[in-house]
């Protein structure tokens, strides 16, 4: 059993939970906001690791153009019957299909997390690769050093690891790919509606110039 499968086998109880939890995250949403006022006019995005597709749809809500990969296919599967109207499909991104300077923005939300870190910077120079010159990547994670390991996820056998990452070795890694970061936030955990970890999200950016 991989990641793929597990995500496969919780689904329904992710869509459940999760789906409509952006309602309750402010600083998530300000986030987004301005994710979108940075690449609504350039051209098209993409949300990755994007699950049910919640933060997919309010990108599109906030007129981006805007697709949705995911390594489940049950996820895309709810993905697009949830959100008619937008582009579904499966992917990996550590080996995505797009060509080079594909999309002016993705944003990455707890999607980084199943990622190795012996693997990560190989896994953002990929996301930088299907990056316009001068186009954003907005990515989340928890704040930690350790990994959660799941047998049972919500009464279903799985195999996960949860990977919790410190905010200055994200910035190395980020850089190491060939990022500019522009900024770092951090914040409290949201009381009730989600894993009581502190989260971090950055704002990274691919050089406008490549020499």
């Amino acid at each position: 059993m991989n990641i793929q499968t597990s995500y496969d086998i919780v689904a329904d109880e992710y869509v459940r939970r999760i789906y409509d939890e952006l309602q309750h995250k402010s600083l998530d949403r300000q986030l987004l906001d301005r994710f979108a006022a940075s690449v609504r006019d350039i051209g098209r995005a993409c949300d990755m690791g994007c699950g049910p597709g919640q933060i997919t749809r309010y990108l599109h809500e906030h007129g981006v153009q805007v697709c949705g990969i995911d390594l489940s296919p049950a996820m895309v599967d709810r993905a697009l019957a949830l959100n008619p109207g937008i582009e579904f499909r499966t992917g990996d991104m550590m080996a995505l299909a797009e060509p080079d300077g594909a999309w002016a923005g993705i944003t990455a939300f707890y999607s980084l997390i199943h990622i190795p870190r012996g693997d990560m910077v190989r896994t953002l120079r990929e996301l930088r690769r299907v990056l316009m010159p001068g186009a954003l990547l907005l990515l989340s994670f928890h704040i930690g050093s350790e990994t959660i390991h799941l047998d049972e996820w919500w009464e279903q056998r799985v195999c996960v690891d949860f990977h919790f990452f410190q905010p200055a070795e994200m910035s190395g890694w980020l850089r190491a790919a060939g990022f500019e970061i522009e900024e770092l936030i951090e914040r409290e955990p949201y009381p009730e509606i989600e894993h009581q970890s502190r989260r971090c999200y950055i704002f990274a950016r691919q050089p406008s110039s490549n020499a």
